[in-house]
C-alpha cells in the first residue's frame, strides 16, 4: 500500500470521529437514487428543526434578526441535516460542530444584551468551499499532500462574512485540483447528486451544491473559474451567482494555478433562493473588503443599480435568449426549459430577441479547450508540483470505471507554453472582449427600448447532471469567465421523459458536438434538475440578482 493512502484513510477517520455519533442514521441502499426526500423522513429532526431548514435565508435573517429563532437553534438544526446529507451523498470535508455552536452561542448573547444583532448576516450558518481557509482547520483542497496543513488565519472572505454575524459551520468537498467539473479526490471520495445518486452533482463547487440541495446549509460559497459554482448549481436545481472578478475577497484562499493572472476564479453563493443571493452580495459588498484584500473591487452595494436604473427600471426589459454557442447543441430538457423561460417573460410583458454568439469556440480555445491556452500555461506543472511531496497520483478522469476513458478536452496537456505564447493569447483574449463588448451594444438596433439587450439567458450546461465521469463540455460556463461577466443561475424544470423525447439530428457542428448529442438518454437524465444563466456585463452585479428575480417571478407566475 503507498504511504499515500494511509494519510488518505488516517484523515478519512478523523473525519469521522468529528461526526456526533447521535446524528449517524440509517440509510437508504445505493439502489434508491433520489434521495433528497430522505432528511425529513428520517427521524433525526424534530419538525420544529425541518421547519427552520425549510426556510429561505431573507425569512431565516428576519426570524433571527427580531430574536424568534436563535443561532444556536437554527446552527443546530442545518448541522443535523448537513450531517444527514454528507451520509447520503458524501458532501462535506470538515466538520467542528463545537466549534461552530460556540459561535452561534456568542451571537445569542450578543443579542440578549444588546439586542442588537452583529450584522446583516447574524446567526446564518454558511458552509465553505474546502479551499477558503479557517484558521485552525486543515484545507486540503483534494490533494493529499495538503493534509495536515493547519491555517494560521482566516481567508479574507471567512473574517467578513463573521463580521456580518455568520456562523462558518461545514466545508464541502470538491475534485483533486478543483480543475473538474465534477467532485472526487483520493481522500474524501466521491460527492453523488442527491436527485440520483448515479448523477454528478457537478463541480468543482460539487459538494456546496449537494447539500444545499439537501437543505443541509441555507447559503454555501463555491469558487468559479470556469463554471464551479453555475455548473453544480445548475445540477443540484440552485440559484447562484458567479460574480465579476473583484467583487467578493479572495486573498487567503487557496487555489491551483496561483498566480495565472488572467482569467480569475471567484467566489459567490450557492443557495435555494434569489434572495439569498442578494443577502449574501449586499453584505459582502457593504462590508468594504477592498480595505482587507488588495484586488477587491472598490464598490459598494448600488441600490439604484438594483432596482435597474440602466436597465428602464425594469419595465420592458428586453432579453436575449441563446439557443445554443455554435459549438455543442443543448439536450432536449434544456431547450424545453429555454422555451418555457422566453414565454414566461413575453407573458410578463418583456421582449426577447435571439443572441448570436461570436467567437464561442475561440474564448474556449484561449482559456481551456486547446493546446496553447491561458490554463493549460502551467497547470500540468503545478499539478505535478503540488502532488510530488507523497507521490499521490494525479486523477486523470472521474469515471467509475476508468479503463476505457476519454480524456477530457479541459484536462492539461503534459507540456505547457512560452510566456510568449501566453502572452499571445491573453492579447486574443482581450481583443475579444472588445468584440464582445461593440457585439452588444450592437444589439440596439433589435430591441425598440433605446438600450442595447438587458442581459443574455443560455444554458450553465449542453446537459442536465450527467453520469459520473461524462461532464465533458463546459463552455457554456467557462465562455463567461473568460468575459469576466456575472452571471446567476436560476431553476426552470426537470427532465420529464415524456416531454424530453430525444430527435433525431442529422447536421452536427463536428464529432463532439455528435458525441454529446449521442449521450441523451431521458431515462438516464430522469428527475434531474434543469437551471439557465442569466448574464449581464462586468461589475453589474446588482443588476444581474435584479433581472434573475425578475424571471423568477415570471416563471412562478405560469406554473
Amino acid at each position: 500500500m503507498p504511504p499515500w493512502t494511509e494519510l488518505a484513510t488516517e484523515k478519512k477517520q478523523r473525519q469521522l470521529k468529528s461526526i456526533p455519533q447521535e446524528w449517524l442514521v440509517s440509510t437508504p441502499p445505493d439502489s434508491t437514487l433520489d434521495v433528497t426526500g430522505f432528511p425529513e423522513t428520517c427521524g433525526l429532526l424534530t419538525a420544529r428543526e425541518i421547519e427552520i431548514t425549510n426556510t429561505s435565508v431573507d425569512v431565516l435573517l428576519e426570524k433571527l434578526a427580531c430574536g424568534e429563532w436563535t443561532a444556536v437553534d437554527v446552527t443546530t438544526a442545518f448541522y443535523k441535516r448537513a450531517i444527514v446529507a454528507h451520509q447520503l451523498v458524501n458532501c462535506l470535508t470538515e466538520i467542528f460542530v463545537d466549534r461552530a455552536l460556540a459561535r452561534a452561542a456568542e451571537l445569542d448573547d450578543h443579542f440578549k444584551q444588546t439586542g442588537k444583532v452583529v450584522g446583516p448576516l447574524h446567526g446564518l450558518p454558511l458552509s465553505l468551499k474546502d479551499q477558503i481557509c479557517i484558521e485552525g482547520l486543515e484545507t486540503t483542497m483534494g490533494y493529499i499532500s495538503w493534509i495536515g496543513r493547519y491555517a494560521e488565519k482566516n481567508a479574507v472572505l471567512v473574517d467578513v462574512l463573521i463580521e456580518c454575524g455568520a456562523v462558518p459551520f461545514v466545508r464541502t468537498n470538491l475534485p483533486q485540483t478543483v480543475m473538474w467539473p465534477e467532485s472526487f479526490n483520493n481522500i474524501f471520495g466521491r460527492t453523488t447528486n442527491p436527485y440520483n445518486r448515479s448523477l454528478t452533482p457537478g463541480g468543482s463547487s460539487g459538494g456546496e451544491g449537494a447539500l444545499v440541495a439537501l437543505k443541509g446549509s441555507p447559503l454555501g460559497v463555491g469558487s468559479d473559474i470556469g463554471g464551479s459554482i453555475r455548473i453544480p448549481s445548475a445540477f443540484c436545481g440552485l440559484y447562484s451567482l458567479r460574480p465579476s472578478c473583484g467583487r467578493v475577497p479572495y486573498c487567503g484562499a487557496l487555489n491551483s494555478l496561483e498566480g495565472q493572472d488572467s482569467v480569475h476564479s471567484v467566489f459567490g453563493p450557492m443557495t435555494n433562493s434569489v434572495g439569498g443571493v442578494k443577502a449574501f452580495m449586499k453584505a459582502v459588498v457593504n462590508a468594504k473588503p477592498w480595505l482587507k484584500d488588495p484586488l477587491a473591487v472598490r464598490k459598494k452595494w448600488q441600490e439604484d443599480e438594483y432596482n435597474l436604473a440602466d436597465h428602464g427600471s425594469g419595465k420592458d426589459l428586453c432579453f436575449a435568449i441563446m439557443w445554443d454557442d455554435g459549438v455543442v447543441v443543448p439536450h432536449p430538457p434544456i431547450r424545453r426549459s429555454l422555451e418555457i423561460t422566453k414565454a414566461a417573460l413575453e407573458k410578463a410583458g418583456h421582449k426577447v430577441v435571439d443572441w448570436k454568439p461570436i467567437k464561442h469556440r475561440l474564448l474556449a480555445d484561449t482559456t481551456a479547450r486547446s493546446y496553447r491556452n491561458i490554463w493549460n500555461a502551467a497547470s500540468a506543472e503545478d499539478y505535478m508540483i503540488t502532488t510530488s511531496v507523497t507521490g499521490e497520483p494525479i486523477i486523470a478522469t472521474m469515471e467509475l470505471d476508468n479503463s476505457n476513458a476519454a480524456a477530457a478536452p479541459f484536462r492539461p496537456k503534459k507540456i505547457g507554453i512560452t510566456a510568449y505564447q501566453l502572452w499571445q493569447v491573453q492579447k486574443l483574449r482581450r481583443d475579444i472582449r472588445k468584440e464582445y463588448l461593440d457585439h452588444w451594444e450592437a444589439t440596439i438596433s433589435e430591441t425598440d427600448t433605446g438600450r442595447p439587450v438587458d442581459a443574455i439567458i443560455c444554458p450553465a450546461s449542453s446537459y442536465a447532471a450527467t453520469p459520473h465521469g461524462k461532464n465533458r463540455y463546459t463552455n457554456y460556463t467557462t465562455v463567461w469567465n473568460a468575459l469576466d461577466y456575472p452571471a446567476a443561475t436560476f431553476p426552470v424544470t426537470t427532465v420529464d421523459p415524456t416531454l424530453d423525447v430525444k430527435m433525431p439530428r442529422h447536421v452536427f457542428y463536428d464529432d463532439f458536438d455528435k458525441g454529446i448529442y449521442g449521450m441523451y438518454d431521458p431515462e438516464t437524465f430522469k428527475n434531474a434538475p434543469i437551471c439557465l444563466q442569466l448574464v449581464g456585463r462586468t461589475l453589474e452585479e446588482e443588476a444581474v440578482i435584479k433581472m434573475t428575480e425578475i424571471v423568477d417571478g415570471a416563471l412562478a407566475a405560469v406554473k
